[in-house]
C-alpha cells in the first residue's frame, strides 16, 4: 500500500498517473485529498480515497493504517510562519508513521543542506527541519532535494505574453540548477515502488544543466517565438508585493530569505552527476508546458 498526499497538485498528479500506469496489480494506492471531486473519474475509481487534510491527526492516522510507503508533500500555507507550515503541519504524520509502522517515506524537500546559508534560507531552512523531523520517526526516508522548478515560470505566463518580461530576485548571470516537476514525480515513483533502500538520505534533482535568468530569457525567446527579457526585482519590492497580497509576515520573510540564499549559492552545494541530472531540458519544457500557457 502506497499513500500519496497532495494527489491533485503539480507533482502529486504526475506521480499518481505514473503509479497507476506502472505499479503492479498487487500494489494498492491510497490518496489523501480535501476534495475528491478534483480527482479525474478514472483515477478516483482506481484508488482508495481518504477525504481531508494530511495535516489532520485523525486523517493521517486513518490513511497510514496498513501502509508500506508514503509520498509526503507539504502544501505551503502562506497564512503561517515557515516552521508551523512545514514541521507543524508534519508532526501529526510523524506520530502516525511511527504508530502504524510505515516503512518508507519519500518527501519533497529542497537543495541546500550543508551549505553556509542553510540555516538562514527561510522556507528551505524550514523544509530541511521537516526532513529531520520525519527521519526521527524511524522510517527509511528519502528527501527529494529539488532545485527550483521550471513550473515557477508559469506564474509569469501573463507577463511574458503581455510584456515579454519575467522577474526574479537573483543576479541575471547566476547559473543555477532547475528541474521539471515531471522528473521529480518520476524519481518519487521509482523510490516508492522499489523499497529495498534503507536509512535516511537526500536525492538531489538538478535538472540537466545549470541556467541563469539570461539563459532562460534566450531559450524562451527561441522556443516561444517572441522576445523575452529578464528584470531583476529587489528584495524590498518582493517583500512589499507579497505583504500586499495579505500573506503572513513571517512567511513573507521566509520567501525573501530563501530568494536571498539562492542568490548566495544555496543550490550550489551538490556536485552534478549522471544520477542527479534529471532528463527534461528547459527547451523541452518550454515547448510542452510554457508555450501552451503563454499562448492560451
Amino acid at each position: 500500500m502506497i499513500v500519496i498526499t497532495a494527489p491533485t497538485g503539480n507533482i502529486g498528479s504526475h506521480l499518481l498517473s505514473l503509479l497507476l500506469a506502472s505499479a503492479p496489480a498487487e500494489e494498492h494506492l491510497r490518496v489523501i485529498v480535501r476534495d475528491p471531486a478534483r480527482l479525474p473519474d478514472d483515477v478516483r475509481d482506481r484508488v482508495q480515497v481518504v477525504t481531508g487534510s494530511h495535516g489532520d491527526p485523525r486523517i493521517v492516522d486513518r490513511a497510514f493504517e496498513g501502509a508500506d510507503a508514503v509520498f509526503w508533500l507539504v502544501p505551503p500555507d502562506s497564512s503561517l510562519a515557515p516552521d508551523a507550515c512545514y514541521s507543524g503541519f508534519t508532526r501529526p504524520a510523524v506520530q502516525a508513521l511511527a504508530s502504524h509502522g510505515v516503512g518508507h517515506v519519500v518527501g519533497v524537500s529542497a537543495l541546500g543542506r550543508g551549505t553556509p546559508v542553510a540555516d538562514r534560507a527561510g522556507l528551505v531552512t524550514a523544509s530541511l527541519a521537516m526532513d529531520d523531523l520525519i527521519a526521527s520517526s524511524g522510517v527509511a526516508y528519502r528527501a527529494l532535494a529539488n532545485a527550483s522548478f521550471f513550473e515557477n515560470l508559469l506564474e509569469e505566463a501573463d507577463s511574458i505574453r503581455q510584456k515579454g518580461v519575467f522577474t526574479d530576485t537573483v543576479d541575471a548571470h547566476r547559473k543555477a540548477p532547475l528541474v521539471a516537476v515531471a522528473d521529480i514525480a518520476a524519481t518519487a515513483a521509482a523510490l516508492l515502488l522499489d523499497r529495498t533502500w534503507t536509512g535516511v538520505d537526500s536525492v538531489p534533482l538538478l535538472g540537466p544543466q545549470d541556467l541563469s535568468p539570461t539563459d532562460l530569457a534566450r531559450i524562451m525567446t527561441e522556443q516561444l517565438g517572441l522576445p523575452v527579457r529578464y528584470e531583476r526585482e529587489s528584495y524590498a519590492d518582493l517583500h512589499t508585493a507579497l505583504t500586499g497580497y495579505g500573506l503572513n509576515e513571517a512567511f513573507v520573510r521566509g520567501v525573501v530569505d530563501m530568494k536571498r540564499a539562492k542568490d548566495e549559492g544555496l543550490d550550489a552545494g551538490v556536485p552534478r552527476t549522471a544520477d542527479s541530472s534529471s532528463l527534461t531540458s528547459f527547451e523541452q519544457w518550454c515547448v510542452q508546458v510554457l508555450k501552451p500557457a503563454v499562448l492560451a
